[in-house]
């Protein structure tokens, strides 16, 4: 069976390939402010490609202010299992494409990667799904459903409205989430914990306007150095985050290596980790922070006049387990109790992610450990990740009783959301060998 699925796989994967690069040349930005036209579009080339796999009754799900996403389905024997595939066709912003290799939206192969935005941040998750379907000729040996969400890069605000309105078309057995990573290249992985998120902007003020620096300079504090002084408040003498009652874990080390994530991370020499524990702990089930801007003069306009408010978004990632509103409270009072000499603090709240714990024990997850271990010729490894994918969430809370695979087509070096986005080829087939696979073992 294994051999006429890989088999099936190969023969399928051109045509693959090429529907992945017909996505990738789609700018189907979600975020506000970009022309929503592009997300239409590559909402109808999905649905061309999933009819073109062998879905039926492929049709659009709307809900009012949101970018449509795409469902079809497969009907499977009668008494089999029914599996729910998502992934997103949105993407992020390109940015700058000077700063890019070759062009953000024209997919460009290179030492057997594939270069563009969304090739594998989220349009190879959706081409993997195709590919499954094709290894069994549009028939699969369970009932399959696929849903293609279109607004993830935004935060996936309205994905919980979609899962009310359409719950009895979502409802399933298992539900594979492809719209993570794997361990390394060569080395497949299940996601089994993610990191949350709360965010704020934090404003401090001094003075009612702008003041001549040798006129009061040394009377009264600038605002800019006030804000510094609390921003440094956030993190003790290790780097480890300074705000208490914050849930921490420790994590399975793994194998993972300091000299590895500075590679990924192209650190200047000298420069040192941050924090307390192994690495993974760090990365996963600890809280992190950052500041993410500063509104301030530019250098090249300043004079010599004291500042006299400023502001900052601040980022705090969170630990599985942990609630959003509590953190974002204890972020919040840490804030408003650390400016120094009495200068008047703002705090905004902004974004609120829940973090997300899986249970990967059960059927499904044994057949899928089977299947990463054929496709890969390597058992996979359990692991956590340090970002936030809001949707995993709401999928735990609309429908408790499925199973949940969060699975992905990432490797370390994919460089999802930044310049140079790409997919490793390689893995990429080993995915959809995988997730094939994963369908004959969920019929057993």
């Amino acid at each position: 069976m294994t051999d006429e699925i890989r088999a099936a796989v190969e023969g399928a994967l051109p045509g693959v390939l090429a529907d992945l690069e017909r996505l990738v040349r789609i700018p189907s930005v979600s975020a506000e402010g970009f022309d929503p036209a592009p997300v239409r579009e590559s909402a109808e080339a999905t649905a061309e490609i999933l009819e073109a796999s062998g879905l039926k009754e492929v049709r659009f799900l709307e809900v009012e202010g949101a970018h449509a996403a795409v469902l079809g389905t497969a009907p499977g024997p009668e008494g089999a299992p029914t599996a729910l595939l998502y992934a997103h066709h949105d993407v992020q912003p390109a940015g700058d494409p000077q700063l890019w290799t070759s062009p953000p939206f024209e997919p460009t192969e290179r030492d057997g990667r594939l270069y563009g935005r969304g090739t594998s941040d989220d349009k190879a998750g959706v081409m993997a799904h195709a590919a499954s379907l094709r290894a069994f000729g549009g028939a699969p040996p369970v009932g399959v459903t696929v849903f293609i969400e279109g607004e993830e890069e935004t935060g996936s605000e309205n994905l919980p409205r979609f899962l009310e309105r359409y719950e009895e078309d979502l409802r399933a057995d298992v539900i594979v989430l492809a719209d993570s990573t794997n361990w390394r290249i060569g080395t497949p992985a299940l996601t089994t914990s993610l990191r949350g998120l709360v965010d704020c902007v934090v404003q401090v003020r001094t003075l009612g306007h702008s003041v001549h620096s040798g006129f009061l300079g040394g009377v009264f504090p600038d605002a800019l150095t006030v804000l510094a002084r609390l921003l440094a408040t956030l993190h003790d003498a290790e780097g480890r985050v300074a705000i208490p009652g914050l849930v921490s874990e420790d994590a399975d080390p793994l194998d993972l290596t300091d000299d590895e994530l500075r590679g990924l991370g192209a650190t200047p020499e000298g420069l040192r980790t941050i924090g307390k524990g192994s690495l993974t702990s760090r990365l996963w089930t600890r809280p992190a922070i950052s500041v993410l801007a500063i509104d301030a003069p530019r250098v090249a306009e300043a004079s010599n006049t004291l500042i006299p408010v400023a502001r900052a978004k601040v980022s705090l990632r969170i630990a599985p387990g942990q609630d959003p509103q509590a953190a974002m409270d204890a972020l919040t009072a840490h804030l408003r109790e650390h400016a120094d000499w009495g200068a008047e603090v703002t705090v905004t709240p902004g974004a609120a992610a829940h973090p997300a714990r899986i249970d990967a024990s059960g059927p499904a997850y044994d057949a899928a450990r089977e299947a990463f271990a054929e496709a890969w010729g390597t058992p996979p490894v359990d692991i956590g990740v340090g970002g936030t994918i809001p949707f995993v969430q709401a999928f735990v809370e609309a429908l408790p009783e499925a199973s949940i695979l969060v699975t992905g087509v990432e490797d370390p070096d994919t460089r999802a959301h930044g310049t140079d986005e790409s997919l490793h080829l390689g893995e990429f087939e080993r995915v959809c060998l995988a997730e094939a696979l994963l369908l004959a073992k969920l019929a057993r």
